[in-house]
């Protein structure tokens, strides 16, 4: 890491991180210039950057996002979304509170079944929805569903896709991550309701003649196509299904999302044309942009180097280690993007786990996950699924800033990190 490629990637992926942070150029514009920064200095060339498995651009998240995307934009031209806002406000007496802690826990029980980017694109459109019938902002409920979508992502293999990483680098199975995982998740949700009623209070107002108003509506009427409804949530239901049997079937998430979307247009009314412009084509020009970014610091040897340090600094110490693991984890993902991150960890936190004389659900693999998956809450662009519902809001003119996304996710990151300390070392290292 001496060559001057090293630093200059280190400058210009901080430069770029910088302006994000700033707010002054848009974040889209920043990561292709910082993208193509690092294309001219050579800190990474266009066979990594486009064609490579182990750095440069993920193109199974792109194309399941815009596999997703396509869905998500025939589902609603049925009026599905509508139907599923004034259904959950009468259920929660339109009172917003009740409202955001049922949205919590559907996102984060959704999260664990599919993975958490699916989620929030399914879960955001009847968020605006509700809020436009509560009349209040959907800023906070939109971040609120991010936390809970990452943090119920953390329960299972298929929830997160650095957890599918680590399962394929350590043989874990499905059984593996609900029996290590899932109880903490649950404990997670709760405490993120609790979270949320402090850090929101504000937001929480109640109108009783627009709740009355809501109450008398009749959320089937909201049905504007129920054939091709049918046809949606049919395709909706196999898709999941091939998310769920990822470890039978073995075909990429975005191979299934890809099939759905394609057999959707095929065999619906919808206008491709219509569907594609429902793709939140600038979102993943960002995720394009930012992968390069991250792939330049791989290739340049930056991230294997910092990986290199965290494990000389942990050595043999399982107690000490797993705590290390866990903490860093959770800040290096709140930096980049947590797919990258975890993709150059594993096969160093194997090596970890083989000199600590184990393997299979050893205790650095649920330290790696946790740090990974919540530290992806600490600021906007932590996780996939943060940056995919900052574009949302975006496009639905209710942008939410960096700063005003990550001054809570850093508390939600500190207080669910913490408590994940206090349970890695209670379950693995507390008294028999």
């Amino acid at each position: 890491m001496n060559d001057w490629h090293s630093w200059a990637a280190i400058v210009v992926f901080v430069g770029a991180y910088a302006l994000i942070i700033s707010e002054k150029i848009h974040r889209v514009a920043v990561a292709l210039s910082g993208a193509g920064l690092m294309l001219a200095i050579g800190a990474t060339d266009d066979v990594s950057a486009f064609y490579s498995e182990d750095s440069g651009i993920d193109w199974n998240v792109i194309f399941l996002l815009m596999g997703m995307m396509m869905i998500v934009g025939v589902l609603k031209k049925t009026g599905m979304f509508e139907y599923l806002a004034i259904w959950s406000v009468k259920r929660a007496k339109a009172k917003p509170f009740r409202v955001m802690a049922m949205l919590i826990v559907i996102t984060a029980l959704a999260s664990a079944l599919v993975d958490n980017v699916t989620t929030v694109l399914l879960i955001a459109p009847v968020t605006l929805l509700v809020c436009e019938r509560l009349a209040v902002s959907a800023a906070p409920f939109l971040i609120v569903e991010v936390f809970a979508s990452n943090i119920g992502g953390t329960a299972t293999l298929v929830g997160d896709p650095p957890n599918i990483i680590i399962a394929s680098r350590a043989d874990l199975t499905f059984n593996d991550f609900l029996v290590h995982l899932a109880p903490l998740s649950a404990l997670l949700v709760l405490v993120l309701v609790g979270l949320s009623r402090v850090m929101f209070r504000t937001y929480f107002v109640y109108d009783e003649g627009r709740a009355a108003e809501i109450m008398a509506l009749e959320e089937r009427q909201a049905i504007k196509d129920p054939r091709l409804l049918v046809q949606g949530l049919v395709v909706l239901a196999l898709v999941v299904a091939g998310f769920v049997l990822h470890p039978v079937l073995h075909y990429e998430p975005s191979i299934v999302a890809l099939l759905g979307a394609g057999l959707l247009v095929a065999v619906s009314t919808a206008e491709t044309s219509e569907v594609l412009a429902e793709v939140e084509w600038p979102t993943l020009a960002f995720f394009a942009g930012l992968f390069i970014m991250i792939g330049g610091l791989i290739d340049t040897g930056v991230i294997g180097k910092v990986s290199e340090i965290l494990a000389d600094t942990i050595g043999t110490n399982e107690l000490g280690g797993s705590m290390i693991m866990l903490s860093a984890s959770a800040v290096l993902s709140g930096v980049v993007d947590n797919i990258p991150y975890v993709a150059t960890m594993a096969p160093i936190t194997s090596d970890l786990v083989h000199n600590m004389g184990g393997e299979g659900p050893h205790v650095m693999w649920w330290a790696l996950a946790l740090g990974a998956d919540l530290g992806g809450n600490g600021t906007a662009i932590g996780a996939s699924a943060n940056v995919v519902v900052l574009g949302i809001a975006e496009r639905n003119r209710r942008p939410i800033g960096f700063w005003q996304f990550t001054r809570y996710g850093l508390i939600v990151t500190a207080v669910t990190v913490a408590i994940s300390l206090g349970y890695v070392g209670l379950r693995y290292f507390g008294p028999a």
